[in-house]
């Protein structure tokens, strides 16, 4: 009888954060591709763009200017997704059932060129943008259960303006995928005695198979459970539960492991990289706070070139996630590419 192999053969693997599962059919990558190709998305562009509604000086369509800011610019987002005072909805039908949701959204401007991305910015701008994920954090934090800090990259994942920049959505309730995570790290830590993604980290480091790249504060691999071809997991291994606990050296770190990590992606396919990057930190009212420790997913979309994407569709949608590339050799090709420091 044939021997399995999770590099030929289909296999389950579980996402220990979230508790799901994934479907894995390394076999299925040496099929033909005949579906959508495309021109990769364009690079570059002016530093600043007199049209752009994020560039230092221009206004917005609120009708409020930006400042000539020279680093990383928060401010309130002008379309919201959540709003602090808005009523709550008379609910009480276990049909049709609702619940409130108040909170606050915020935009992040990464830096005043409006052609850099984050792989074209160097380390202390990056390290610029930490602190203000962190103050941002810690400011919205003493009000509201939780901050979500992210990033939609590129055309490809809707992102509505090429200046570079992301989001914070902050909300008096804690959103699914926070919660998920929540109870399967508590669960973790009561059955086991440990954190789960120190556990996890100590694996990878171990094994080195999955690791993309490392230094004293941090680890980005592509974790065992991957759903997205090229997806990072970016583990603290300092221990701390959100952003605003990082020290000095961990936020310096931070930053060159975000710029090496989103160069890589560029690499791959010599094209600017899209991708939704998202902060998972300890929320309010979490009900084992000492099981959390901060990471960070980048989920591409990319699967075979700078145009060809993977497809949430059909099985995934209906069964559960799947992949064809194993993450062993996603993390490989990523390892193998050679990049400016």
């Amino acid at each position: 009888m044939t021997r399995f192999s999770t590099d030929d053969h289909p296999h389950r693997r579980q996402n220990l954060l979230t508790g799901k599962w994934v479907l894995v059919s390394p076999h299925r990558a040496k099929r033909p591709w005949q579906g959508e190709t495309g021109d990769p998305a364009p690079t570059g562009g002016p530093s600043h763009d007199p049209g752009c509604y994020l560039c230092p000086g221009n206004a917005r369509t609120s009708g409020e200017r930006n400042p000539d800011y020279p680093g990383a610019f928060a401010f309130d987002n002008d379309f919201p997704a959540l709003m602090p005072d808005n009523p709550a909805p008379e609910g009480g039908d276990p049909v049709f059932r609702v619940a409130e949701a108040r909170g606050t959204a915020r935009v992040i401007c990464y830096s005043p060129d409006h052609s850099k991305t984050m792989p074209d910015m160097d380390v202390a701008a990056i390290r610029s943008l930490v602190n203000c994920w962190a103050q941002e954090s810690e400011t919205l934090g003493a009000h509201f259960a939780n901050v979500q800090i992210f990033e939609n990259k590129g055309a490809m994942m809707g992102c509505s303006s090429p200046h570079p920049h992301g989001q914070i959505w902050a909300s008096d309730f804690i959103p699914t995928e926070v919660a998920d995570e929540d109870r399967e790290q508590a669960a973790w830590h009561a059955s086991r005695g440990r954190v789960l993604l120190d556990e996890v980290a100590e694996r990878e480091l171990a094994s080195g198979e999955r690791v993309v790249e490392a230094n004293e504060h941090w680890l980005a691999v592509v974790p065992w459970w991957a759903t997205w071809p090229f997806e990072i997991l970016l583990v603290a291994r300092d221990g701390v539960g959100r952003i605003e606990e990082l020290s000095d050296a961990s936020r310096d770190a931070l930053a060159s492991i975000l710029r090496a990590v989103t160069r890589r992606y560029d690499a791959l396919f010599n094209a600017s990289f899209p991708y939704s990057m998202g902060w998972h930190q300890r929320p309010a009212g979490s009900s084992d706070p000492a099981a959390w420790r901060l990471h960070a997913h980048f989920n591409p979309p990319l699967l075979r070139s700078a145009t060809v994407r993977k497809f949430m569709v059909g099985f995934e949608m209906f069964g559960e996630s799947q992949r064809d590339i194993t993450p062993e050799t996603a993390a490989a090709r990523l390892r193998a590419l050679e990049i400016d420091a």
